[in-house]
């Protein structure tokens, strides 16, 4: 697909090009800080094993996964936290350096550690997705209070004219309770993927065909936005947010009452 850089970025002119683009740079320092990170600081408390406690050494750790977690992504949280895990039991429980724990207290603090690193992984990009949303303009913020206001009866007519006006769609649809073939998806991170590849929407404009937006209403899949991007440019992380934030307002509200087919 060509692109014509514009305010909004990449403009879509014509048949994408069937190409997945590598993690971004940013993707890979904060992956790369994931595996390192930990076992940097695991290593530094070795000196110190055998007079700092399990519990204290575990909160380090945890500190580390935090910064990662708020620094990079939320895979790169993940990632840390399995690390954490791993080198604590590695680097500061007995037997040392072996993955074998022989204490039961110390199997319960490394399984602690894990649990936290992969809860603070999911808040901290949650935190990200809210804080982008905080400093986007007051058009954002008024379609999110409008469909607020909406009951299930109107919702989804409301969130596809919003959808379309916000992303610059050509059309837009919605499909309550089907999920046939795998067509590219917007996820609620902002991010696109094709298949299970991460697809570069700022660099490489928007995937060929329809895109599904999912809708969820209490970790229940309900049915999908299906859109059909326009001609015009990429819209912007910020303006792909609020879409996705559209979408968990509208299974809010039909899972309040159920789909009115």
């Amino acid at each position: 697909m060509s692109t014509v850089t514009g305010t909004w970025g990449p403009r879509r002119t014509g048949r994408a090009r069937a190409v997945f683009p590598a993690w971004s740079v940013r993707d890979r320092l904060a992956l790369t800080a994931g595996l390192a990170a930990p076992f940097l600081a695991a290593l530094a408390l070795v000196p110190f094993r055998t007079s700092l406690s399990h519990t204290n050494a575990a909160l380090v750790l945890v500190v580390v996964v935090v910064a990662v977690a708020a620094l990079g992504s939320r895979t790169a949280g993940v990632v840390a936290a399995l690390s954490a895990a791993g080198w604590f039991d590695f680097f500061l429980t007995r037997p040392y350096e072996t993955f074998d724990i022989t204490a039961s207290r110390d199997v319960e603090t490394a399984v602690l550690l894990l649990v936290v690193g992969l809860i603070v992984s999911q808040l901290a990009a949650r935190a990200r997705r809210l804080e982008v949303i905080t400093v986007t303009d007051a058009g954002y913020l008024s379609r999110i209070h409008r469909v607020a206001a909406l009951d299930a009866d109107t919702v989804v007519d409301e969130v596809r004219r919003e959808l379309t006006d916000l992303l610059g769609l050509t059309a837009c649809r919605f499909q309550y309770g089907t999920l046939l073939g795998q067509p590219p998806r917007l996820r609620n991170d902002g991010s696109v993927t094709v298949g299970r590849r991460s697809w570069d929407v700022d660099t490489a404009g928007w995937p060929e065909g329809e895109i599904e937006l999912r809708v969820h209403g209490n970790a229940r899949y309900l049915g999908r936005f299906m859109l059909t991007p326009g001609p015009g440019r990429v819209p912007p992380l910020q303006a792909r947010l609020v879409a996705a934030t559209l979408a968990d307002q509208t299974g809010a509200a039909l899972d309040t009452s159920g789909p009115a087919g």
